[in-house]
């Protein structure tokens, strides 16, 4: 079992986070995700929720386990 899904086996995370809470999983300031959103440049996309961002947590487990460049 890798880190992240420990972290949400044990947490009991969604399925999707907002920007702040993704960013820290991934280690990352919330405006690098911002940036990948408005610019469509990142590894993974996010998901909008009524105007906000919110990211897949399986897109930020496959891009920790490098399988997203």
């Amino acid at each position: 079992m890798t880190t992240l899904n420990a972290l949400l086996a044990h947490a009991g995370l969604p399925e999707i986070l907002p920007t702040n809470e993704a960013a820290h999983l991934i280690n990352r300031a919330p405006q690098t995700l911002r940036k990948w959103a408005c610019l469509e440049c990142g590894p993974i996309r996010p998901i909008r929720i009524n105007g906000r961002l919110a990211w897949k947590v399986s897109d930020l487990q496959k891009l920790l386990n490098g399988e997203v460049l």
